[in-house]
């Protein structure tokens, strides 16, 4: 192949070069992919400025990006069901598809999981990436491959509705032709719609809007949940949360955060109330966020990593309800657990996502999503560097780089 691979390569903590690579070829299972838009994560900050996250530490040059988009350049052996020239999304983790944690469906936890950009693992920061091809996605003609890359970001947010509890299934009443039926309806659900003597079978999924018809007559229904959603942070993790529960049927979202100009992009993408803190006090925070939403919140995404954030959620939540925790902050936090266990608050875990592009893909093709407005900055991948910088500078909501070399 004629083509370079121009990459933005991290050597060590603070140092971060574009070098010229060979293009990778795919093996057996794999795809070439001429890479298009990859979004610049927090993590990616953290490992360029900091060199570590945890217990993953950069010690060989490796790229950054996880984040990502592109179109299939080259089929490995055995792919067919893609070929050269699809628009594809990528799921960055790889799992070892052989444990039982990959086998019992929750690949996300799997302890040999091949991530893009986590040491040691290597990202997708260049011209050309090989990766899986069972973990690549077709985009339909009406998403872009802005929106291709912001699937990771957005799928964090599903992921962490659904350990939430934000879709439980409720009953949905469905009428026509003077008939009722009661049905269960989730994501994905299989529902009956009947009406005029004739029956049809439609895909209902998370914030579809479903036709009904009876008697020559149509009708638009909203299938809510009717869930009140509380949602720590409005960074992008709490922004794809916000999108994530009104997606899935939330009919109230309460987003808090320390920056009102966050908090207004979290109103423009859908957030009903907001409340930005001003106290130190947590209990009065929670206070706070039940007056503002008129109720105690259903349940709760904490997606800003403060340990604030924590104490003030499980003091607002309702009893009963589920806090999925997505955020990172320090390793250790305090937590009030004897009023999350007189409470019966369900603290669970969010890591990031399983089974999710699809239901990501089909949301943002029907419309039912909108992540554009997270979208702040672009770059090419030459200016990969001042990308990082604004990214750095908290500035932008979503800095989106552009791997595509230019016409000449």
């Amino acid at each position: 192949m004629a083509d370079t691979n121009l990459s933005a390569v991290l050597f060590k903590k603070g140092d971060m070069r574009l070098v010229e690579r060979p293009v990778p070829e795919p093996g057996p299972g794999e795809v070439q992919l001429s890479m298009r838009k990859i979004g610049i994560c927090g993590s990616d900050v953290h490992y360029w400025v900091s060199g570590s996250i945890g217990p993953f530490v950069v010690k060989d040059p490796m790229l950054l990006g996880h984040e990502c988009s592109g179109v299939v350049s080259k089929l490995g052996q055995g792919v067919t069901h893609l070929k050269v020239g699809d628009r594809v999304a990528i799921e960055p983790g790889v799992p070892c598809r052989r444990c039982e944690l990959c086998k019992g469906g929750r690949y996300n936890l799997c302890p040999d999981v091949f991530f893009l950009a986590t040491p040691p693992d290597s990202g997708a920061l260049a011209r050309y990436h090989v990766h899986a091809a069972d973990f690549c996605y077709k985009l339909p003609d009406n998403v872009s491959f802005e929106e291709g890359a912001l699937i990771e970001p957005l799928s964090v947010g599903i992921h962490a509705c659904r350990r939430a509890n934000v879709s439980m299934g409720k009953k949905v009443l469905v009428c026509g032709s003077g008939k009722c039926r009661r049905a269960n309806v989730s994501m994905g659900k299989k529902v009956l719609v009947c009406g005029s003597g004739k029956c049809r079978r439609a895909n209902v999924s998370m914030g579809k809007k479903v036709l009904v018809c009876g008697s020559g007559k149509c009708r638009r229904a909203n299938v809510s949940m009717g869930k009140k959603v509380l949602v720590c942070g409005s960074g992008p993790i709490g922004l794809s949360a916000v999108v994530s529960a009104r997606a899935m049927g939330a009919s109230e979202v309460i987003v808090t955060d320390i920056s009102e100009e966050r908090l207004a992009l979290a109103r423009k993408m859908g957030a009903t109330k907001s409340l930005t803190i001003a106290t130190k006090d947590p209990a009065e925070a929670a206070q706070q966020v039940r007056d503002i939403l008129g109720a105690m919140p259903d349940c709760a995404v904490e997606a800003s990593g403060a340990n604030f954030s924590v104490h003030m959620a499980i003091r607002a939540l309702k009893p009963g309800s589920a806090f999925a925790v997505v955020g990172h902050g320090p390793n250790e936090i305090q937590v009030p657990i004897v009023e999350a266990i007189a409470h019966e608050i369900d603290i669970r875990g969010s890591f990031r996502y399983m089974n999710t592009w699809p239901a990501a893909i089909e949301m943002l093709t029907s419309g039912a999503i909108n992540v554009k407005p997270m979208i702040s900055h672009y770059f090419t991948l030459e200016q990969t560097l001042d990308a990082f910088e604004m990214a750095k500078s908290g500035k932008g909501v979503k800095v989106i780089i552009d791997c595509e070399k230019s016409a000449a």
